[in-house]
């Protein structure tokens, strides 16, 4: 079988979705500009070293921007990353389960 470099991108987003912290950690990115690791351990339940492991799956993915800085290093969401990943999931079940697909209306 050979794999489309959509379909490669696609699996590697969604795997990155996959884990509950890193929606959580989407969600605070996603309520305001930029964050900082500390910024968003600050309002999780999670170790400082997990968070940072968990934003690293989210950068690598493309969902998630990185901006170094001196001080300290920024987080933002990719929102149009995120919003291809939902366009690909949906143009996958309008192809996939025709006969479920809700209709679209322009």
């Amino acid at each position: 079988m050979t794999e489309s470099p959509e379909s490669r991108a696609m699996a590697l987003r969604l795997a990155a979705l996959s884990h509950p912290a890193r929606i959580e950690i989407l969600k605070r990115l996603s309520a305001s500009a930029c964050c900082s690791c500390r910024e968003v351990v600050d309002h999780l339940d999670l170790a400082q070293s997990t968070v940072s492991q968990h934003l690293k799956v989210l950068v690598d993915a493309g969902l998630v921007r990185f901006e170094a800085d001196r001080q300290r290093s920024r987080y933002a969401v990719d929102h149009s990353a995120l919003a291809g990943v939902s366009a690909s999931l949906t143009d996958l079940v309008n192809s996939c389960c025709p006969s479920f697909s809700p209709k679209r209306q322009d």
